[in-house]
């Protein structure tokens, strides 16, 4: 696969922040009552995302190692602010929904995780297909669980917009996926059938997927030591 093709699609299944790496899922689980809130944080979280790995991979190389990740928060925390006084002035709505979730963008692990790994290591064209493909990873996962969370839990889709529809009447609906457990049970479906994908398309292309062996080197840091020392003994004789 082309590399850049790669970079971009990496942040949809293969590193998806929320299904795979499992990162950011306080803010993820506590806005997805809606599919409203979910496609508002999903693109706030998008946009600083891509704003913030232009800039630091743009300014790579003049950030010092020593400060790297107070400059990287501050410029994190300098969008975050755009994009609340936007939505406080155009989307009150929103912000209100949003709540604290909004402002904790600038500590989200997914974005310290994304400009530490790669902005800061690669250029700024791959930086920013990186910021696309996990940000559009991101609000994907988001909507799915708000998409289940408010046709279940709440009986409708769209809340809180002109476009809002009822489908489901009162007496039928489900409670608990209106409050954090019901967002666990979303995810962790989610996930599972994230997982049965990446099973099902390593079984097509003949890839055998095994557990790591009891003292495999990547998984044992004993068995890596031993084998470390043993390689230099070798060499020495």
């Amino acid at each position: 696969m082309n590399k850049h093709l790669q970079i971009f699609t990496n942040g949809f299944i293969k590193e998806n922040p929320l299904l795979v790496l499992n990162i950011g899922l306080c803010s993820s689980l506590g806005v997805t009552t809606s599919i409203f809130n979910g496609i508002g944080m999903g693109m706030g979280m998008l946009f600083v995302l891509l704003m913030s790995e232009i800039v630091i991979s743009l300014f790579r190389k003049f950030i010092p190692s020593a400060i790297r990740l107070p400059v990287f928060i501050i410029i994190i925390a300098a969008f975050t602010t755009i994009v609340q006084l936007v939505l406080n002035a155009y989307v009150g709505s929103l912000y209100d929904a949003l709540g604290v979730f909004l402002p904790l963008i600038v500590v989200n692990c997914i974005i310290m995780g994304r400009v530490e790994a790669f902005a800061s290591k690669n250029n700024t064209f791959c930086s920013i297909l990186d910021a696309l493909g996990m940000g559009l990873g991101y609000t994907i996962v988001l909507v799915l669980i708000s998409f289940f969370r408010e046709l279940l839990g709440g009986g409708t889709l769209m809340a809180g917009t002109p476009f809002m529809v009822t489908l489901i009447p009162e007496d039928y609906r489900v409670g608990i996926f209106n409050s954090a457990p019901g967002g666990f049970i979303v995810f962790g479906f989610l996930a599972a059938l994230v997982q049965l994908i990446k099973f099902v398309s390593a079984a097509k292309a003949g890839r055998k997927i095994e557990a790591p062996e009891a003292h495999d080197c990547a998984s044992c840091s004993a068995a890596c030591g031993q084998k470390t020392s043993e390689t230099s003994k070798g060499d020495e004789k």
